[in-house]
């Protein structure tokens, strides 16, 4: 058996197919950002490409996690659907709109608590400012961005955006991985199932906050914060069969889906390739109607 150090949700969609960009991030301004179509209040914690009159807006919630926002999330989206008629925008995490916060020294497992609720609270404030404006809003969440909107299902009700996108993720991931992850030690699925945690934690504060981020979020068992809902119908899941970073989908989980009329689509492949544009972009277009 090979140890692996470290996995991270790592959103990897845009890197076998989408266009990159060639521009630095910081020397690039927003998109339209001398036009008024969006308030200054929200472009604070967004960036974003396309028509920002656009009857359609994709809400990216960005993978990691991180500790900057990345436009190359919603340059890609905009280089498949076009920019006449579609709004792609990434909203900041609490992580990522002050780097302080995991740069410096350990965080506890309640701060990145605290922390994800931040992040919950700002992807629900753009999320509301479009479907306000009559705006039809979906939210595409990949890997650790798939953890955000499910916490922002479980905080803010099923019916804050029109759909949903949830890529390599879980309800109930294992105990021992977000305990794990906890103490700032990463671990990884042998064959997507058999949980293995790294014995001792990352040497990298970032890298151990990054660990008690996500357990902040996997520490919960979406199944009971979900269970009250009757239909769950507006979620189309992905989830990959070896996938080795948060395992695959369990019998109890896909049953629970299946019960609240969530879309499971199912893939033979690990966290990248389920994860990849081979993988999204067929699904992408077809659910949120962009042939």
């Amino acid at each position: 058996m090979v140890m692996i150090k470290k996995v991270k949700l790592i959103l990897v969609v845009c890197t076998t197919i989408f266009i990159s960009s060639c521009a630095n991030d910081d020397e690039k301004p927003n998109s339209l950002e001398s036009n008024v179509g969006i308030s200054q209040e929200i472009k604070d914690l967004i960036v974003f490409e396309g028509d920002q009159d656009a009857p359609i807006v994709i809400v990216n919630a960005q993978a990691g996690a991180d500790d900057e926002l990345h436009r190359d999330d919603v340059e890609d989206i905009i280089s498949i659907l076009g920019d006449t008629g579609f709004l792609a925008v990434n909203v900041h995490q609490a992580q990522t709109i002050n780097p302080d916060l995991i740069n410096r020294s350990d965080i506890t497992l309640d701060q990145a608590i605290s922390m994800n609720t931040q992040s919950i609270e700002m992807l629900y404030k753009v999320i509301k400012y479009f479907k306000d404006d009559g705006r039809t809003v979906y939210v595409f969440g990949s890997s650790f961005g798939g953890l955000v909107t499910q916490g922002l299902i479980a905080k803010k009700g099923i019916d804050v955006a029109d759909k949903y996108l949830i890529v390599a993720n879980r309800l109930d991931i294992d105990d021992i991985i977000w305990q794990g992850l906890s103490e700032g030690r990463f671990g990884f699925f042998e064959n997507g199932i058999n949980p293995v945690v790294s014995p001792n934690p990352e040497e990298n504060v970032i890298e151990r906050n990054t660990a008690r981020i996500i357990a902040g979020f996997t520490m919960y068992r979406y199944t009971e914060l979900f269970k009250d809902y009757n239909d769950l119908s507006k979620i189309t899941y992905v989830y990959g069969k070896t996938d080795e970073v948060v395992g695959r989908l369990t019998p109890a989980e896909i049953e629970f889906m299946e019960s609240k009329k969530i879309r499971i689509i199912e893939g033979n492949g690990n966290h990248d390739q389920t994860t990849s544009g081979d993988t999204i972009i067929p699904i992408f277009t077809d659910l949120f109607g962009m042939k």
